[in-house]
């Protein structure tokens, strides 16, 4: 964060130095604008490069631990957000829009926001989904699981599995 900090500084500097010497040229304010934007554009770049350094020292890939979720089936019920604990340890919760149901009910699979470095070892990951079924009862349902995190970096999925039949979903989680 400082590296950004210095880089607008000196961009910041660079800027008003032209400015200043080329402000007795009438036309050259196009190409001080010009020049300006080429300078953000970089910083910009710089920026994205220095926090994307940062995540990888911050979490390195052998350390992480991603979660999905998918939705088979054509039952009734519709999700409206998934909670995920950790070891204890609150770390997503989202809610759903109609349009990601939906995408969801098409097939589509969501990735979890969930960045954190997971030790080698057991742990326990515990899902908890809350939706609404037919005739717009709620439904609260979780499914805990113990899982072993190695080395490489670890998948899981959260699959909500709707059927006709049964008016509440099944939850499992998969590891990959």
């Amino acid at each position: 964060m400082r590296y950004l900090f210095r880089i607008c500084c000196t961009v910041a500097l660079l800027v008003t130095c032209q400015s200043y010497g080329w402000a007795q040229d009438k036309g050259s304010f196009r190409s001080l604008d010009e020049r300006a934007e080429s300078l953000k554009q970089e910083v910009i770049s710089i920026n994205s490069e220095l926090l994307k350094l940062e995540e990888d020292l911050l979490f390195p890939v052998n350390t992480q631990t991603f979660f999905f979720v998918s939705m088979q089936g054509d039952g009734p019920f519709k999700p409206d957000s998934v909670k995920l604990t950790v070891d204890g340890k609150g770390v997503s919760n989202y809610l759903y829009t109609d349009r990601e149901v939906e995408a969801l009910a098409r097939g589509g699979v969501q990735k979890l926001y969930y960045v954190e470095n997971l030790k080698k070892g057991e742990h326990e990951v515990v899902a908890t989904v809350i939706g609404k079924g037919t005739q717009g009862h709620d439904y609260r349902r979780g499914v805990e699981m113990k899982f072993k995190k190695y080395i490489d970096p670890k998948y899981l999925e959260l699959k909500i599995i709707r059927s006709k039949q049964n008016t509440q979903p099944e939850i499992t989680i998969k590891e990959w």
